[in-house]
């Protein structure tokens, strides 16, 4: 089992100072599924005083995908946020789609004076904004349009917290009404198809209103999914730091 990185600590005020000197000009909260990233980067955002977070999730841009992508908007509070329910359920989204919105968005963000702190697990759509260069000859933003110096932390749990919390969070989504969410969907008119396509949540359950799976085979099998996805996303951070990016780790 690959070691875990030791933990730091992360100053606020020095984020601050490196923004407003130019330093950097974006700062990035990634981490795997159920590590805490979306609470701390709305910590981090309030520390900062006038901080906005620009989404990094691809399946969070679907409107109406809510509980099974975990959107949880309620934690942003007062902090504004971008990125999120920007398309249809049903709708095929791809990375350049959210490279050209993303570019839009930190523009924006920057031209009205607030900090933009990028957020997510998607290792592509992280990469798609932040080392623009390896997409730019596949008809990618130019570079010119996309940040080019990034702060990236990294949220810290052990693979026991993580276990425990995926497992944790998936009852709670269960409770609040998932399999609800996609029923709801697919009466809408989504094909079911088109709901197996995003994957885990989506498929798993979808399988299951279908009458493919039982439901605690659902469970069992989708659980086991998410597990498995949290460490490919490990896998790609650890890639991305093999590769020469500087990511400070922290305890969430």
């Amino acid at each position: 089992m690959a070691k875990l990185p030791d933990p730091e600590t992360v100053d606020p005020g020095e984020l601050l100072r490196a923004y407003e000197s130019g330093e950097i000009d974006l700062i990035c909260v990634l981490g795997p599924t159920a590590s805490g990233k979306t609470r701390y980067a709305v910590e981090l955002a309030r520390a900062l005083g006038k901080a906005e977070i620009l989404s990094a999730d691809s399946r969070q841009v679907y409107a109406g995908m809510d509980i099974g992508t975990g959107k949880d908007l309620g934690e942003y509070g007062d902090v504004p946020y971008h990125l999120i329910d920007i398309v249809p359920a049903g709708m095929k989204f791809n990375i350049y789609q959210y490279q050209s919105d993303f570019a839009d968005a930190w523009a924006d963000v920057r031209r009205r004076g607030a900090i933009p702190i990028l957020c997510g697990g998607s290792g592509l759509y992280i990469e798609s904004a932040t080392r623009a260069y390896k997409f730019e000859k596949d008809n990618g933003v130019p570079v010119s349009r996309l940040p080019q110096s990034v702060y990236y932390i990294g949220t810290l749990v052990t693979r026991e917290e993580r276990v425990a919390r995926i497992d944790r969070r998936l009852e709670e989504r269960l409770q609040e009404g998932l399999v609800e969410e996609i029923q709801s969907l697919l009466a809408s008119g989504i094909p079911a198809d088109d709901l197996i396509y995003y994957g885990l949540e989506y498929k798993f359950v979808t399988q299951y209103v279908l009458g493919q799976l039982s439901y605690e085979d659902m469970v069992v099998a989708l659980g086991n999914a998410i597990h498995q996805f949290a460490k490919r996303q490990m896998t790609w951070f650890r890639g991305m730091e093999r590769d020469g990016v500087r990511i400070h780790w922290v305890r969430p």
